[in-house]
């Protein structure tokens, strides 16, 4: 007898990373872009004197969340909704304003998960063609028709590290009927230094349609802690947190997130270090051979152009001198390798490796 059956687009869902093998104890681990620098201090102090108070619901997270991040980035409070990480945001985002029939367009290389976000939802996708892993505005207004509801675009993106000025996001912007969502992924927001780039909240701050996310998981080294916000039109933020879970922060993540905060010389001190090793990485990959797409986040990604060097038999021999490094499911990935911006012996050591690899060492 035939079991229950999910709804159209669940079996449309795929793995969009390629899993590492399991590390080892001293493993280095450069392939998810965490922070090697890991939380502040005073952030895993307070993480751990909140587990004292853990058989107690934190409820209303936003209540105490919502004040501490508008303070500590100069936004308004009442734009701000809390949740386990960026992620969810992302995914309740979907759950709310997509359905059967309606279209989210992304960037085809883009964050490869998001399309999972429409598939649960019955949605469609339109996957628009990139340049060099940059998206286009040029392509991306093409695309739009009268079933798009959601445009989605991580700013830098992620596993390439590109990103678009803020004239292109705006631009884009420009482009869309009131109706249709413009959703920014700002997860590697404090890493970017160019020139061209200007708050993404300052857009959502003159819109009525669009959103930014933002997480905790990245600068402030709390990955695990599955900490996000998402800024944007207070009517798209209630229903936002309308759909959440009851209690969508933990006690302790939140505790953490708040610590951090405070903590701006930790803060300083990670986006120092990892530019320069951004700089360093990618000036010593392109030595070796290894052409890097420009990166605004703490990450690069390396291309591998000799098929008897390859970038699955570079990532294999990285594992087994216990470096995990991170290779993508999408055919358009399966010649590069993306490196997470370390600490500077783990680079080296990385690079190293790459190195002996490179000139055929066993």
């Amino acid at each position: 007898m035939p079991g229950p059956v999910a709804r159209p687009g669940i079996d449309r869902i795929k793995a969009h990373m390629i899993p590492t093998a399991p590390p080892g104890a001293e493993a280095i681990l450069l392939h998810s872009n965490e922070s090697a620098y890991g939380p502040s201090p005073r952030a895993a102090q307070a993480m751990r004197d909140a587990v004292t108070g853990v058989e107690r619901y934190f409820e209303f997270p936003d209540r105490v969340m919502a004040p501490a991040i508008a303070a500590h980035h100069g936004l308004d409070a009442d734009r701000i909704v809390s949740g386990q990480g960026s992620d969810d945001l992302l995914a309740r985002v979907a759950r709310a304003y997509l359905g059967p029939g309606d279209t989210l367009i992304r960037t085809a290389n883009g964050y490869l998960k998001v399309p999972n976000y429409a598939y649960a939802c019955g949605a469609d996708v339109v996957s628009v063609p990139d340049d060099g892993f940059v998206p286009s505005v040029d392509r991306m207004i093409a695309a739009l028709t009268d079933r798009t509801r959601i445009v989605y675009l991580a700013n830098p993106e992620n596993p390439a590290g590109t990103w678009l000025t803020d004239a292109e996001v705006r631009r884009l912007h420009a482009a869309l009927p009131e109706h249709v969502l413009l959703v920014l992924d700002c997860a590697y927001e404090e890493y970017v230094e160019s020139p061209d780039h200007a708050p993404p909240h300052r857009l959502v701050e003159d819109a009525q349609n669009v959103v930014m996310a933002r997480t905790f998981s990245k600068i402030y080294g709390l990955a695990g802690a599955r900490v996000g916000w998402l800024y944007g039109p207070p009517p798209v933020v209630d229903v936002v947190r309308r759909v959440g879970l009851t209690f969508p922060v933990a006690s302790a993540s939140a505790a953490a997130a708040l610590a951090a905060l405070e903590d701006t010389a930790h803060t300083a001190m990670v986006r120092r270090e990892t530019l320069a090793e951004r700089a360093r990485l990618t000036a010593a990959l392109t030595g070796l051979g290894l052409p890097v797409v420009p990166s605004q986040t703490n990450f690069v990604l390396c291309h591998f152009a000799d098929p008897q060097r390859s970038a699955m038999a570079a990532e294999a021999y990285l594992a087994k001198r216990n470096i995990l490094v991170r290779r993508l499911a999408s055919p358009a990935y399966a010649d590069h390798i993306r490196i997470t911006l370390g600490l500077p012996e783990q680079n080296a050591a990385a690079l190293q490796g790459l190195a002996d690899f490179l000139n055929g060492a066993a």
